[in-house]
């Protein structure tokens, strides 16, 4: 599979140099320790990391915070932004056509990348239902505890000298009956 994603690490696309600092060029402040990419070597990967440190460097960037006129600065993030969202795009064509690939000769792996797909989600489900399970329990328990709170004041006898006894009695089964 390494060797089948070549093309994204090999320049596939047409190598153009980008500043790390972005927008305003090589004389702009960029990202510490980094440096511009060398014009022959540039891939994808490398394409997409410049355009994401590019929107971050305008947005940050000194020329932007001083700046007065904010068509300007808007136009310049939009454009960087643009950059980003064009290359995102074109790396999610690069990974879909090598899933196409990938489906086309080898059928069963994307069968067995499903079947774990639908485990993982079911195992992910059943760990829910078991989560509301438990918080239904407990509900459940909070309600009849509730419920036998109310209960018990009723059925208390009056405060008195034989109300201990008359509970005590209540709680013995009748007298068999004597036949006359």
């Amino acid at each position: 599979m390494a060797t089948s994603m070549s093309g994204m690490f090999s320049g596939q696309q047409p190598p153009v140099a980008h500043p790390v600092g972005g927008p305003g060029g090589p004389g702009q402040p960029g990202f510490p320790g980094t440096a511009t990419r060398p014009p022959g070597n540039n891939t994808l990967v490398d394409e997409l990391e410049a355009s994401f440190e590019a929107c971050f460097a305008s947005l940050v960037s000194q020329d932007y915070v001083n700046g007065t006129d904010q068509e300007e600065i808007r136009t310049g993030v939009d454009q960087c932004i643009q950059k980003f969202l064009d290359v995102a795009r074109q790396t999610e064509c690069f990974f879909l056509q090598k899933r196409l690939q990938l489906s086309v000769q080898k059928p069963e792996q994307v069968v067995k990348e499903d079947v774990s797909e639908l485990r993982n989600e079911l195992q992910r489900k059943e760990l829910l239902v078991q989560k509301h399970l438990s918080k239904l329990h407990h509900w459940q328990q909070v309600l009849e505890d509730v419920s036998v709170q109310h209960r018990k004041p009723s059925d208390l006898p009056p405060p008195g000298p034989l109300a201990f006894l008359e509970q005590a009695s209540a709680s013995l089964p009748p007298a068999p009956l004597k036949p006359n």
